[in-house]
């Protein structure tokens, strides 16, 4: 800016401080014109302004437009302007007042170094406020989708848990670059060292990774969900809790098991809870006096007793063979829920009909049974030693 401009500047300045003078009283003209630390009461009067003002938007403005925003999105069925009523309600007053600061300190003539100050303390509050704002905007977005989706995939609940941990650090860590590169740090620099960082903490701590990944592995690809029934190796029971290191299962006799997420992907697991059906094989024998016309009606007998049952399906007898002891059945049928307890109910239903049944065919179940036969042999011939006189004889046997 050269001279002139500089002149006429002054002069635009000074006919808009006379324009707003005119009218006010020569004795408040003159406590206006009072100067604080290099700045006039008018100057220090605007800057309050921008700051009260902003605090007075957030107090009386803000709540008027989250209470229509709520009302339209209570109409709507989406999700994402639920979430961005989350965001506005985490809009802090005493956050805004300090970001009112940069247009409050331009009404003002300050030393370099004050200014520096406080746009580094506006830049911060900026920030912090984005960063929370964006933190409710993904929690609330988060709950609302884990609301809708509970009832039909309880896994949701672990795999939006684990999402949202990850979008809000995520979102922290974009933000906390940014804010560095605004204060004027060498932020290429400090993401190269972060680089090198992360690769030593990542070898420190490959378990925990591991077990991190792992989970979003079992979220992701679903092979078991919370209130599912697993067996692994010699462990069983119903999962409780799917987490970021481990998961939780509940046993049979009332203990939590609790096992890492990586052996779990490692491991070779049942999933009881995803099956639609349960095949149901069993075996027994009857005895060998059963005649063949009674042998051949008792697959249909049997078929008659599966049938019976509600939640059976009949799918084969047969007569496999002969055994050592008994001659033996093959029955396989299916169960139409995979419920253990219905199954249990329905075998037991099972195995009083065949007894009722196979008593009135007049067959009999067979038993462990060995015949020992024995037949006529020849006569063996003892001979008796003599001793104390007594003259040798032979015994036949």
């Amino acid at each position: 800016m050269n001279i002139d401009d500089s002149h006429s500047a002054d002069r635009k300045s000074f006919n808009i401080h006379a324009i707003l003078m005119q009218g006010v009283p020569r004795t408040m003209q003159e406590f206006l014109d009072m100067s604080f630390a290099g700045n006039g009461l008018l100057a220090w009067l605007q800057a309050a302004v921008w700051i009260v003002g902003a605090v007075v938007m957030m107090k009386i403005i803000l709540p008027l437009i989250i209470r229509r925003i709520s009302t339209w999105a209570a109409s709507t069925s989406t999700r994402w302007d639920d979430a961005l009523v989350q965001g506005l309600r985490a809009v802090r007053w005493y956050l805004v007042a300090v970001v009112a600061l940069i247009p409050a300190s331009n009404e003002l003539v300050l030393r370099a170094s004050s200014e520096r100050w406080l746009s580094g303390m506006a830049t911060v509050a900026f920030f912090l406020q984005l960063g929370l704002c964006a933190n409710a905007f993904i929690s609330g977005w988060i709950t609302t989708v884990r609301q809708d989706s509970l009832q039909k995939d309880p896994s949701t609940t672990s795999a939006l848990s684990i999402l949202s941990f990850i979008g809000r650090v995520v979102a922290w860590a974009i933000l906390l670059l940014l804010l560095l590169d605004n204060l004027g740090f060498d932020v290429n620099a400090l993401v190269a060292g972060l680089g090198i960082g992360g690769i030593a903490i990542g070898l420190a701590l490959q378990n925990i990774l591991g077990d991190l990944f792992a989970s979003l592995s079992i979220v992701l690809d679903k092979p078991f969900q919370v209130g599912d029934f697993i067996v692994i190796d010699d462990f069983s029971g119903s999962v409780e809790n799917i987490g970021l290191k481990t998961t939780r299962l509940r046993s049979l006799s009332g203990e939590v098991l609790v096992f890492s997420n990586g052996d779990l992907t490692k491991s070779r697991l049942r999933n009881y809870k995803l099956m639609k059906e349960r095949r149901i094989p069993f075996t027994f024998g009857l005895t060998f006096d059963a005649t063949p016309d009674q042998l051949e009606q008792v697959p249909d007998a049997i078929k008659k007793v599966v049938d019976a049952q509600k939640q059976a399906r009949f799918d084969r007898a047969h007569f496999t063979g002969i055994g050592g002891s008994s001659l033996d059945f093959e029955v396989v049928y299916w169960m139409l829920t995979p419920d253990y307890t219905a199954y249990r109910d329905v075998q037991q239903a099972i195995n009083l009909g065949l007894m009722r049944e196979f008593a009135a065919l007049g067959v009999d179940f067979a038993f462990p049974t060995h015949t020992l036969m024995l037949g006529k042999q020849s006569p063996i011939v003892v001979a008796l030693a003599q001793a104390s006189g007594v003259p040798e004889a032979s015994r036949a046997l």
